[in-house]
């Protein structure tokens, strides 16, 4: 399927464009095991379609610098709600992005497997177990049973719940925006490194 917006390079790019850009390159993604970047600097991912409208881009980026790394989540947990969400949307370009960043915050292949295939991926911690019960009654139902609530309170906190619901809708957003818009995983895109 063909992506639905060009993308941009930076020489084209005004100057709302420019600076969602610049923070975004300059920001702490940068450096990690998913490029930012393609061809001739374009952005990868999410981020193009975001600097179509960066009046909305600008505050979705920063909302999500906080969610991944203002979080009192842990990597892991983070990486397991994502993954989660992602499988659940089948957003591809999520999928092939979190498991690299889940392993390197410590999933295993097999838990990355696991969560691509929306099955039990045995997690020991219980917050991470909460975690991925909360996330997936989310995108089930919506709503989270008083139970589950009352336990992911006690393994989370008020604050870590907050943080995992906004972090949840977050990527749901960020799927939506790639499947209306076409954007997939790399076509040279391997596995995540074992």
């Amino acid at each position: 399927m063909a992506e639905r917006l060009p993308r941009l390079l930076p020489a084209d790019l005004d100057e709302a464009q420019r600076r969602l850009y610049d923070q975004l390159v300059s920001g702490p993604r940068q450096g990690g095991p998913v490029p930012l970047t393609g061809t001739g600097g374009r952005l990868e991912g999410p981020f193009n379609a975001m600097l179509f409208a960066p009046g909305t881009g600008a505050p979705l980026l920063g909302l999500g610098t906080a969610v991944r790394f203002g979080s009192s989540l842990t990597p892991r947990a983070r990486e397991v709600a994502t993954l989660a969400v992602a499988a659940y949307s089948g957003s591809e370009y999520e999928l092939y992005a979190h498991e690299r960043l889940g392993r390197q915050a410590g999933l295993t292949a097999a838990e990355c497997a696991a969560l691509r295939g929306q099955q039990d991926p045995g997690l020991a911690d219980p917050a991470e177990q909460a975690v991925l019960r909360v996330t997936r009654a989310l995108l089930d139902g919506g709503d989270i049973p008083d139970d589950l609530y009352r336990a992911a309170e006690r393994a989370l906190g008020r604050a870590g719940l907050v943080e995992l619901v906004t972090l949840a809708g977050y990527y749901l957003t960020l799927a939506m925006l790639m499947r209306t818009f076409r954007v997939d995983a790399p076509s040279d895109a391997g596995p995540p490194a074992r």
